[in-house]
């Protein structure tokens, strides 16, 4: 199996400590705003003329983005190939058949069109595509350096969620093995040169894929916030970042045409995702280890999966780590305290997010997104074990998959 997809410092359970040492760099370049888009002839005069256009289904053509694209790329004098039909959850296929094109048409420039799945393809794509052997085998399941030639990669984002605008991270699916597998690439390497957010362009995402990728931002503030027992600046931020969430959540799930909520998400995250708020914490992310093997059995969308396992998940462990949850509850739910102890405020807070989830209107069990109870064994048995305040192993995920069943 896979190293843990977002590389924890370290597993300490529960530690306080002191700021770790480390170095940040962010290659990406972001254009932001409604007139984004007129950045891309100039960033395309960088790159050869042959570019992978990679995106997923119709929902670019129906917004006019895809002409849009289409028109400024030949205007520079590009020689467009074209990878249509990236899934919501991106087959090892679809990528082995992207690392043919940019092989066979001498690809210099991969610009991926749509949400993450379609820009963690083009990444997985960039990095496999002159590799040696298999590259699920050693890419993916054994995490190796990478060795070989890479291509430049570059998005244009219309779904806010998984923060691969601004990362190195690529989750791909193996459906032959029913693996669903990440891995956070050198940023240096497959972080896209640069990517353009236009809030507008997430209009026209479905209200169930808008709540879905909501949650997953939610998921990736928690997965950082929720480790070691300090008092950082990384702390401060996580805690701003999962208001300003919760505030915009709630005006865009009333209008989804809100420009001042979608920017406030979409910003969300790709600062969510960035590697600069993990910085100094030891993070968890083992509520995104039992999803993504939730999702190879199922094909459910991610952050809807995330949100159905999370609070059985913290309610699971959250005597491991009481300090953090009862600051959690305080800061980011405003439970105050009328003297009943720390469990029951740090278990309120768990409940408020769970209220939270329902806000959105996603399912709160696992039947719903298509899983049945004989899956249940199979999902915990291929999940990676690990956690943050508590280190879990199959038996344990076992039964917060029993508890939210």
């Amino acid at each position: 199996m896979s190293a843990n997809i977002f590389v924890p410092l370290s597993h300490q359970n529960n530690t306080k400590h002191m700021l770790y040492d480390f170095s940040y760099q962010n290659p990406t370049r972001i254009h932001f705003g409604k007139n984004a888009i007129n950045k891309l002839a100039n960033e395309l005069k960088a790159y050869g003329e042959n570019i992978l256009l990679v995106y997923g289904k119709a929902s670019i053509k129906k917004i006019g983005l895809y002409d849009q694209v289409i028109n400024i790329l030949q205007a520079e004098g590009k020689h467009v190939v074209e990878l249509a039909g990236i899934n919501a959850n991106p087959r090892y296929t679809q990528l082995l058949e992207g690392a043919r094109l940019v092989r066979e048409h001498n690809i210099n420039l991969i610009l991926a069109v749509g949400g993450g799945s379609v820009i963690d393809c083009a990444k997985g794509i960039a990095c496999g595509a002159y590799a040696e052997g298999d590259v699920w085998q050693r890419y993916y399941v054994n995490q190796e350096r990478v060795n070989n030639p890479v291509v430049p990669v570059a998005s244009i984002l219309t779904m806010a969620g998984t923060g691969s605008e601004m990362n190195g991270g690529s989750v791909i699916t193996n459906e032959e093995t029913k693996e669903k597998i990440g891995r956070v690439y050198p940023l240096e390497i497959a972080s896209p040169k640069f990517s353009i957010l236009n809030p507008e362009y997430t209009y026209s995402v479905p209200k169930y894929q808008m709540i879905s990728g909501i949650f997953d931002i939610f998921s990736h503030l928690m997965e950082q916030y929720f480790s070691g027992d300090d008092d950082c600046t990384s702390d401060y931020l996580l805690e701003g970042l999962m208001l300003s969430l919760i505030s915009a959540s709630r005006k865009a799930i009333v209008n989804q045409e809100d420009y001042e909520a979608r920017s406030n998400i979409m910003w969300c995250a790709t600062m969510g995702l960035n590697k600069i708020l993990g910085l100094s914490k030891t993070q968890d992310w083992e509520v995104h280890m039992i999803e993504h093997q939730l999702g190879a059995y199922t094909d459910c969308a991610h952050g809807i999966g995330l949100a159905i396992i999370s609070p059985a998940y913290y309610r699971y462990i959250y005597r491991d780590g009481l300090h953090r949850f009862v600051r959690y509850a305080k800061v980011v739910w405003g439970v105050e305290d009328h003297g009943q102890g720390d469990e029951a405020i740090a278990l309120e807070g768990i409940n408020r997010l769970e209220a939270f989830i329902a806000e959105l209107g996603i399912p709160a069990t696992l039947r719903e997104v298509g899983a049945t109870e004989e899956m249940l064994p199979l999902i915990a048995h291929s999940t990676i074990p690990g956690g943050g305040y508590k280190q879990l192993n199959a038996e344990d995920i076992l039964a917060i998959l029993k508890a939210c069943y």
